[in-house]
């Protein structure tokens, strides 16, 4: 029964990779082995699963009857057994997860001593990428994204709010004067954060009396990079958008000051994504709720003293 569950396990590996070799690499198996398996699944089931060239690899009406079926299966039973575990020797086995760069260099990395210690029996893979991967294809069980999801199967469960400001560093607003109100930004040097949506020119906002204001802001810098744009606006070059959990600290320490404080920018969440399972592997669970507890509520970015909202700042004398 094991061997069958482990070769539908390598069926539905080929099935998102659409290669025998990438699949046979992401189990440690030789491509021999993993042909060898993958021949024997379909002779014990009596047909064929891919349609097979030297080129291409692909599912036949059998394949994806079975990877619909099967997938559900194979994530239940494999949590099951996670779940067994857990009585009788902890949260176990290898947390593969992803999220991006500056968040995890900020906010999870210095947590993950405290959360291994609580389940010495665990092992985790990080990914620490800015990129959005395919959480089924890549075999992650946890993505921690932050900013408005898109509708997928994927099951979501956030971990704090998402606050935004606009911020620019002190001299900058000395020799240029803040803004009074948001349609000025269309005069001022505005730090692009571009990406998969496409380039993120167009800054929308409540106004202090409550009116939605869209303004389309310009510069001579963008980047994919938010930490690009947060070292550009501490060095003066600019206003940027800036998540508060990322610029918490700058401006506490003075670096940047918010901008149009009044305003109030359209607020968005972090979140824990997971594929869609009807069990939940127990690696996956306690690493959810120990980032719920530990970022959840008031989160430690605005736990301190709160970042001033603003300081009076005047133009430089002309």
């Amino acid at each position: 029964m094991s061997s069958r569950v482990d070769d539908l396990n390598l069926f539905l590996r080929v099935f998102d990779a659409g290669s025998i070799s990438a699949a046979a690499r992401s189990l440690d198996l030789s491509v021999a082995v993993a042909s060898q398996r993958l021949r024997s699944l379909e002779i014990s089931l009596g047909v064929r699963l891919f349609h097979r060239t030297t080129r291409s690899l692909t599912s036949t009406d059998e394949g994806l009857a079975l990877a619909a079926q099967g997938r559900p299966l194979v994530d239940d039973l494999q949590a099951l057994m996670a779940g067994l575990r857990q009585a009788g020797t902890g949260v176990s086995g290898t947390l593969r997860m992803t999220t991006s760069a500056t968040f995890a260099r900020q906010y999870v990395s210095p947590l993950l001593p405290e959360f291994m210690r609580q389940h010495p029996q665990l092992r985790l893979s990080l990914d620490v990428s800015d990129q959005v991967h395919d959480l089924v294809t890549a075999g992650f069980d946890l993505a921690l994204r932050i900013g408005a999801l898109e509708d997928s199967s994927l099951v979501a469960r956030q971990l704090a709010v998402n606050r935004r400001v606009l911020c620019a560093s002190p001299d900058y607003l000395r020799r240029r004067g803040p803004p009074a109100r948001p349609e000025e930004l269309a005069q001022h040097d505005c730090l692009i954060l571009v990406g998969s949506q496409g380039r993120a020119d167009v800054w929308r906002m409540k106004d202090k009396r409550g009116r939605e204001v869209a303004v389309r802001v310009d510069g001579a810098l963008e980047s994919s990079q938010g930490e690009v744009l947060r070292d550009a606006a501490v060095a003066g070059m600019g206003i940027a958008m800036h998540s508060t959990w990322h610029v918490a600290d700058d401006l506490r320490a003075g670096r940047l000051a918010v901008v149009l404080p009044d305003c109030k920018l359209p607020e968005t969440g972090i979140h824990a994504v997971m594929p869609q399972r009807r069990l939940v592997p127990a690696r996956v669970t306690a690493f959810v709720d120990f980032m719920a507890e530990k970022i959840g509520g008031v989160s430690p970015w605005e736990r301190d003293e709160k970042p001033p909202r603003s300081r009076k700042i005047s133009p430089a004398a002309s």
